[in-house]
């Protein structure tokens, strides 16, 4: 039976087109308007979506102080100990061999207490691994996924959507920071201006209860009606991290592919010591990598879909396509790809095979799309 959010009832109630998503019954898109609106709506104003989905572990120290922080540096590839307390981070935890057990945020409650937010599909692995993995640390590791509602609050007028429902000014609160406070008039909320859409936005976290949740959504659509805000489904999610060029697990991350295959050496620490995956990650560096992921823009009309061939100009395959699909915003079709190192510089040509026949397509420089102002995307998963 497929798992329901506390906000399953609404989705429905409001037409939407539900999806079976790693064994949750999700929203995929809203039909005034669609995939394409609730894109758009993002980009130029305010979205809402419900990721609620999204895993949730917190780690905190028994005694001594410290033993928390340790074992998130244990699991996780990037440095806990650069976080101030009110500040999150991109990281992973990885196998011991160098590759992905899942992407994540790791945010910094208090000195000693840690709330890492995991993806859907990998929640009982991630909870699991996480538990199996600390243990010889003097921590608590308790699993809060069915304690939030988590709501995702993005594009360029999410902020003034937050200003309406929050009481303490959020304007000021940087790029992965966040506060606590009340929030539509429920007290102790976290609110972290992360997401996963390319675009400036906010995560706000709220008692699961269907109730609650239910009056939260509504006043958030209420207070963004002035800006145009749009619910938005799983479709325009993926379309939005994919111009962005943000990893999706099971697609640009797995447990066959390691950080620097995937791009992401600069949320990797190995200088701040040991943790899970270190040694294998050092080895595969000496050795050199076999592919890298690319961006792929589409010379000839086809899209290049997820799991499509990819050919070098003698009709040699090297590579698959990760994600591929129409951007809404660049007007054009788009694509992530492993392809050997020699195939990946900018302006080489690379086909990809569509329905037997091989389309032309272009190596293009990553982030597709970034927005003004921002110099570099954090990736973030959330699906």
């Amino acid at each position: 039976m497929l798992r329901k959010t506390a906000l399953n009832a609404v989705h429905r109630a409001l037409g939407a087109k539900m999806v079976d998503f790693g064994g949750w019954d999700m929203p995929v898109e809203y039909p005034a308007g669609g995939l394409l609106a609730e894109h758009k709506a993002v980009r130029s104003a305010v979205g809402l979506f419900d990721v609620s989905h999204m895993g949730d572990i917190q780690l905190a120290s028994r005694h001594p102080p410290g033993a928390a922080l340790a074992a998130v540096q244990h699991v996780a590839m990037n440095d806990a100990s650069r976080l101030a307390i009110g500040q999150a981070q991109y990281s992973a935890m990885l196998y011991p061999e160098g590759t992905f057990v899942d992407d994540m945020i790791v945010h910094r409650l208090a000195e000693d207490d840690f709330l890492l937010v995991i993806n859907a599909g990998t929640r009982s692995k991630d909870i699991l691994w996480v538990q199996a993995s600390v243990q010889q640390f003097d921590c608590v590791v308790n699993d809060q996924s069915d304690a939030y509602t988590q709501l995702a609050i993005q594009g360029p007028r999410a902020v003034d959507v937050i200003e309406k429902l929050a009481d303490r000014g959020v304007r000021a609160l940087k790029s992965y920071w966040f506060v606590r406070g009340t929030f539509c008039g429920l007290k102790d909320v976290l609110m972290a201006r992360t997401g996963y859409t390319g675009e400036d936005g906010f995560e706000i976290y709220v008692p699961s209860d269907p109730k609650t949740s239910q009056e939260v959504w509504e006043a958030v659509l209420e207070a963004g009606r002035e800006f145009e805000i749009r619910p938005c489904g799983l479709g325009a999610r993926n379309t939005l991290r994919l111009e962005a060029s943000l990893p999706l697990y099971g697609h640009e991350i797995s447990e066959t592919i390691n950080v620097w295959e995937a791009g992401l050496d600069r949320f990797c620490k190995i200088d701040k010591g040991g943790f899970i995956g270190r040694d294998a990650l050092v080895r595969a560096k000496r050795g050199g990598l076999m592919r890298t992921l690319v961006g792929l823009e589409m010379v000839d009309r086809g899209i290049a879909r997820d799991g499509y061939r990819c050919f070098d100009e003698g009709g040699q395959e090297i590579g698959r396509v990760t994600s591929g699909s129409p951007s809404p915003t660049l007007e054009k079709n788009i694509a992530l790809a492993y392809v050997p190192p020699l195939l990946a510089a900018v302006g080489t040509t690379l086909y990809v095979e569509i329905r037997s026949q091989k389309y032309r397509a272009r190596v293009i420089p990553t982030p597709f799309y970034r927005r003004a102002g921002r110099k570099e995307p954090q990736p973030v998963e959330a699906s």
